[in-house]
C-alpha cells in the first residue's frame, strides 16, 4: 500500500497583506499581460490553459504561498460598473511547498483554468518566488556550511524595508535561528533580535562599557544581551572589560572588525594568515582570553562579510566561534522563475524548447 502524502499547511492569503486592487488592476504587471487580458476578454476568448512554472538552478523554493495568495485573491474578471468577479474556484492549481528542495526546470507549480482570469498575474507571482527562493536558498547554504551552530539573519539594511517581511519568513523557512527587524519575523509571530550596536556605543563617549552597562540594565530581562566589541580596534581586552562587568548578564560578545583593519590583538602576531578583519586566529585569541578570566559561558557571534565559503573554512579549522551573523551575501545572485502555457484546451502549444513536465510531487491547493 502506498504510503499516504502527508498535507502541508500554507501560510494564509492574509499575512501578506496584498495590495489586491492594485495587483488586479495590473499595476505590478507588466504592460504586456496586461495586453493579453485585455484582449482574450474583448475577444471573447477564453482557452483552458496550463501554465507551468519553473526555474534552472538546484533551489530551496520560497515564495510559492505568496504566489497562491495573489492567484486566490487576484485572479478574476472587472464588470462593467467597476466591480471585481473572483475566480479562484474556476483554477486548479498544483503546487510544491515552502522549503522545499527543488532541481533544475522541475516544475514547481501549475495554473490550470481560463487564461484571461490569470494572464494579469504572472509578473507578480513569478517575482514572489524569484525573490524569497534566491534568499532562502542563500540562507540554506549558509546554515548547512555552519552546521548546528546558529546563522542570524542580518541584511535589512542592505535593501529595501518593504522587501523585510517576506526575506525573512525566507530566512525562517531556511534555517535561520534569528533575524534582526521585527518586521522580518512577523509572518511567523517573532520577533527582531540583535546586539548592542556601534551607534549606542558612539552616544555613550565610544566607551562600549558604559553602552553595555546601560543597556543591560534596560534589556537583559527580556533578551539575550550581545555587545560588539570591536569599537576601538581592541577586541579581546573590550570583551574581557565588557564580560567583567555584566557578568551573568552577558551572553555574548560579537566580533565585527573591518576587513581593511587589524585588531590590536594580533599586531604582534601577524604571519601566515590574513590578519585583517574577523579571522579565526583573533576568534581563538578572543575564546582564550574569556577563557582565562573565568567567562567560559560568554559566546562568540562574528559577523562582516560572511559567505557559505567563508563559514566553511572557519569549520574547517575548528575555530570557536558560536554563531554567525550574515547580511549582504544572503541576498546576493539571481533565482529567475519562468513561466509557459504548455497546454492549450487540451493540445500541447508548448514553444519550441518548452514542453509539459508533469511532477508527482505537487499537491493540490485548497
Amino acid at each position: 500500500m502506498a504510503t499516504p502524502v502527508t498535507r502541508r499547511e500554507r501560510l494564509d492569503p492574509a499575512v501578506f497583506r496584498l495590495p489586491v486592487e492594485k495587483i488586479r488592476d495590473g499595476y505590478y504587471t507588466d504592460a504586456y499581460f496586461n495586453y493579453a487580458k485585455e484582449l482574450l476578454e474583448a475577444e471573447g476568448r477564453h482557452p483552458r490553459a496550463t501554465m507551468q512554472v519553473f526555474q534552472k538552478r538546484q533551489s530551496v523554493l520560497g515564495g510559492v504561498d505568496e504566489a497562491v495568495a495573489v492567484l486566490k485573491e487576484c485572479s478574476g474578471r472587472a464588470t462593467p460598473d467597476g466591480g471585481w468577479i473572483p475566480a479562484w474556484d474556476e483554477l486548479v492549481v498544483h503546487a510544491l511547498h515552502e522549503g522545499d528542495e527543488i532541481a533544475p526546470r522541475e516544475t514547481v507549480m501549475t495554473i490550470e483554468g481560463d487564461y484571461s482570469l490569470f494572464a494579469h498575474l504572472e509578473t507578480v507571482y513569478l517575482g514572489c518566488m524569484a525573490r524569497r527562493t534566491l534568499v532562502m536558498s542563500n540562507v540554506r547554504e549558509v546554515v548547512e556550511a555552519a552546521g548546528d551552530k546558529p546563522i542570524l539573519f542580518f541584511p535589512a539594511r542592505h535593501d529595501h524595508w518593504r522587501v523585510q517581511t517576506g526575506d525573512g519568513w525566507a530566512a525562517h523557512v531556511a534555517g535561520a535561528i534569528g533575524v534582526s527587524t521585527d518586521a522580518q519575523a512577523s509572518w511567523w509571530g517573532g520577533r527582531g533580535v540583535g546586539t548592542v550596536p556601534h551607534a549606542l556605543i558612539a552616544a555613550y563617549g565610544g566607551d562600549t562599557v558604559a553602552a553595555a552597562e546601560a543597556f543591560a540594565r534596560r534589556f537583559a530581562r527580556e533578551m539575550n544581551v550581545v555587545v560588539l566589541v570591536d569599537f576601538e580596534n581592541d577586541s579581546v581586552r573590550t570583551a574581557l572589560e565588557v564580560a567583567d562587568a555584566l557578568g551573568d548578564r552577558l551572553w555574548g560578545v560579537r566580533l565585527d572588525t573591518s576587513d581593511t583593519l587589524v585588531d590590536r590583538g594580533l599586531w604582534h602576531e601577524m604571519g601566515d594568515f590574513k590578519p585583517t578583519g574577523v579571522n579565526a586566529v583573533l576568534v581563538r585569541r578572543v575564546r582564550d582570553a574569556l577563557d582565562a578570566a573565568g567567562h567560559q559561558r560568554v559566546r562568540i557571534v562574528v559577523s562582516g562579510g560572511f559567505t557559505a565559503e567563508r563559514i566553511r573554512e572557519f569549520e574547517a579549522i575548528g575555530a570557536p566561534v558560536d554563531s554567525y551573523g550574515v547580511g549582504s551575501s544572503l541576498l546576493a545572485g539571481q533565482n529567475d522563475f519562468t513561466a509557459d502555457i504548455v497546454l492549450s484546451d487540451g493540445r500541447d502549444v508548448a514553444k519550441v524548447g518548452r514542453r509539459h513536465r508533469p511532477n508527482p510531487r505537487l499537491q493540490t491547493v485548497e
